[in-house]
This record gives structure tokens, sequence and C-alpha cells, in this order.
């Protein structure tokens, strides 16, 4: 496996209709294959508004299996089409009353994998999510794709370094963590936490964030995307705050190895000292 790995992910506008949205992201998708990308990443619940900002049951709608929905069916075929790996967040329903905000990894040859369900769930003013999801139950999965080993954390997920640790300690090289966050609530952590938590956990992050403002609220979506190394530094530049974007990087896998050497971050781990950590 080659040590250098071309990465991308999509920061989008809401279309209007579910159709739209998909179809806009396979020509991205399809797009980044023409450039080489063996790996891409869409926003959280990118095939739907972000309906949290209001606590409506009528956005119950939005919900479908995961793998045997039509999202992610229609994920695998796109994915054997253009030979990438493919991170999917959607709205996902298990049962009757069970909903989760998660997000399906596909492998290059179409082959569904797993994934990763949101364990933090927030419930403030136009991010009403609790009125939706139950917290994730899964782990904190790392997938052996294709390009390598792949996690996921969602949103406010980012927030919690303990998830973050956890993928590092699974093995992760690469964690997508599709968003939706606003300009004002907390626009100048975004490019704080990421890039620290590349360093604490020496990997490779690819923090995707929406854009622009939909109709069932007054967020405005500032992109800002991006792709952080172990060091904590962008891999090229950070994706605009008004406009919908393809970013399409180059990761040096090598660097994992060589920071991990060079900061011996896992060699100092305390674990024996951390009980406190998880207690109520």
């Amino acid at each position: 496996m080659a040590n250098v790995v071309r990465a991308a992910l999509v920061q989008a506008t809401w279309t209007g209709d579910t159709d739209s949205m998909i179809a806009k992201h396979e020509e991205h998708a399809r797009e980044a294959a023409r450039q080489g990308a063996k790996i891409i990443g869409f926003q959280e619940v990118f095939n739907a508004p972000y309906f949290c900002q209001v606590q409506e049951a009528e956005h119950y709608r939005w919900a479908e299996p995961v793998p045997d929905g039509p999202t992610v069916t229609r994920m695998k075929e796109l994915a054997r089409e253009t030979g990438m790996v493919i991170v999917v967040p959607v709205f996902e329903i298990e049962g009757e009353g069970f909903y989760y905000n998660t997000a399906a990894v596909i492998d290059a040859d179409g082959s569904y994998l797993g994934k990763y369900r949101k364990h933090h769930i927030p419930q403030v003013k136009g991010f009403w999510e609790k009125y939706y999801f139950k917290p994730g139950n899964l782990g904190w999965p790392v997938f052996d794709t294709a390009v390598g080993k792949v996690g996921v954390y969602i949103c406010y997920d980012r927030h919690f370094p303990e998830g973050w640790r956890q993928l590092g300690l699974n093995g992760a090289q690469l964690v997508y963590n599709p968003s939706a966050t606003s300009r004002g609530l907390s626009a100048y952590l975004w490019q704080l936490e990421q890039p620290a938590s590349a360093v604490a956990n020496e990997y490779f992050i690819a923090a995707i964030n929406r854009v622009g403002r939909e109709e069932y609220g007054d967020n405005d979506f500032y992109g800002t995307s991006y792709f952080v190394d172990p060091r904590g530094q962008f891999v090229g530049e950070v994706a605009s705050d008004k406009e919908e974007e393809l970013l399409v990087r180059d990761l040096d896998f090598g660097l994992i190895e060589e920071v991990r050497q060079q900061w011996a971050f896992y060699r100092d781990r305390r674990p024996d000292a951390y009980e406190g950590l998880v207690k109520p």
C-alpha cells in the first residue's frame, strides 16, 4: 500500500430535495475520482437538510435503514464505479423508535464495511438532536479499507477527546469528522479542536462542515472544511466559508509513524492512572 493517499471531502449547500442532493454528491465523487482520489467523505446527514434546527416529527421522514436503505445502496454502486472508499453520513432508522446519526463506510469495491453511530448528542438552540437521535452504541470502529485504517467521529463528538483517543488506540490513520456547525456558536473552535486532536492522537483528520443557510432555521453553516496532518498542520488550503467546494489532498501516511516515533505520545500514556476519567 502506498504511503501517500489522495483523499477528498465535500462541503455542500442544500439543494432542496434528496434526489438532487445525492446526484450532486455523486458528481463531486466522480470528479474526485478523475483527480485520482481514493477515498471521499460527505457532510453530516449529507442527503437531507440539517433539520435539527427545529423539533418537528415530520423530519423523521429523512431516516432510512443502514446498510440496506436507498442512499447507502446507491453509494455502494458509486464506490464500485469510482473505485473509491466512501464515508456516507445519513439519518438511520434501525426499527420503530430507534434512530441514530450514522455514517456508513463503503470500501472501494462497493462492499459495506460497517457503520459508526454518533455518541454525543447535543440539545441546544438550533441543534435539537436529542429530539431525533439515540446516542451511538457501536463503539469507535476503525475500518480496514483499501486506503488504510479509517475511522469516523461526527460533529458534536469532536468536543470530546475520549473518542478521538479510542479511534487512535484502535489503529486509525485517517478520521473523517462530518459536521454541521454554524457561524457564531463555536466557529472559533473549528480550526482549533481538530488540529489539536490530530496532534494528540497522531493521525490525519478530515473536518467537513456544511455551507450556507437552509430553510429550517437561522444557522449559517460556514464551511471552511479541511484536512489536517498529525503535526496539526493544514494539508493545502482550507475551503471557502461561503461556497460549496470539493477538496482533494495528498496525505502522506508515512508521517504518522514519523510523528509517533518523534513525539511518542502513545508510549507515554498512563492508562493505569486514568480510572477517574470514567467515573460518572
